[in-house]
Order: structure tokens, then sequence, then C-alpha cells
């Protein structure tokens, strides 16, 4: 298995053009958003309210463990995030079919909108998961792992992964931005 700084940086490969990254700090935590919505039905309640037990429980859980495989400080704050969208999505599923439904579609469906800006306006490369579908599960451990970087936390990390990177003359926005 990868290390979180080989994982971080392949999907930093696909990512330079500062304004790609901006569409993916919308796009992504829409799409993540929609996912926690739409799987949140069928919900089984396992206990009394809030344990309820659906596909977005699975999905989240299952990428939760591997964040925290990769890393435990940023898994575990992957966790809080994690948590949060299912709250949400548990509250959107519990709304009429019609709120559900135009919630996770819309949300997903604009952010796939954002994440296509992206790539084709700003970056003119196909997105990460195209050559490994693991960048889907990546790319929202990415997001977060910027809007930290931006903080100044683990700037060694985020050495690491820029020195792995080569430099782009024309898009490579990113590490004068971190400067």
């Amino acid at each position: 298995m990868r290390t979180l700084t080989q994982q971080l940086t392949q999907y930093a490969a696909y990512h330079r053009d500062r304004r790609n990254i901006a569409t993916h700090f919308v796009g992504i935590p829409m799409i993540v958003l929609a996912l926690a919505v739409l799987l949140s039905r069928p919900a089984f309640a396992l206990t009394a309210p809030p344990l309820v037990l659906s596909p977005a429980w699975l999905l989240f859980s299952a990428a939760t463990l591997y964040y925290l495989v990769l890393d435990v400080p940023l898994g575990l704050l992957m966790t809080a995030v994690s948590a949060l969208c299912i709250v949400f999505g548990q509250w959107i599923a519990t709304q009429s079919t019609l709120v559900w439904l135009a919630t996770g579609v819309g949300l997903f469906a604009v952010g796939w909108v954002f994440q296509f800006i992206g790539h084709i306006a700003y970056e003119h490369r196909k997105p990460a998961f195209v050559d490994d579908v693991i960048g889907l599960l990546i790319g929202p451990l990415f997001v977060l792992a910027e809007a930290l970087f931006y903080t100044g936390w683990r700037p060694a990390l985020r050495e690491a992964i820029e020195s792995q990177l080569r430099p782009s003359p024309t898009k490579d926005h990113r590490a004068a931005a971190h400067k």
C-alpha cells in the first residue's frame, strides 16, 4: 500500500493550477455531501436515534478506516468531517423524497461541474481518478490536507509532497501561494 505522501503526491500531480484546486475546494465537498445524502436511504435503526445504519455509514466507515491507516492525525480529522456529512445526510434523508433526491442529485451534479471546469478550463488535464480509481477516495483527503497546509499544518508533509512534484513554469502557483 502506498503511503500518505505517495498518495497525496500522485493526486497533487494532477492538480497544479491553483484555480483547479479552488474548484476542488467547492466540488469535492459537494460530492461527498451528496454521497452522504443519497446513501442515507435506506436506513435501519439499530437502537434509538441517532444510531442509524445506512449505506452512507458503510461507505464513510470504510473510507475512514483507510484514512486512519494512511495517517492517524489526518484520519481523525477526516473522521470528524465524515461524521458531519453523515449527520447532514441523515437529516436530509428524513425529509420528503423530493427534497432528499433534489438535494443529493443537485449537490452531486453541481459538484462534478466544478470538478470538470477545474480540469478542462484550468488544469487542461484529466482527473486523477481516470488513471487510478483510488483518486476518488484521495480527493477529499487532498482537499482537507490542502486546507490544513494553508494554515501551516505539517509543513514537513507539504514539503515532502512538493519536493516530489515537477514544477510547471506556467501553472505551478501552489508553491508560491504556500510561501
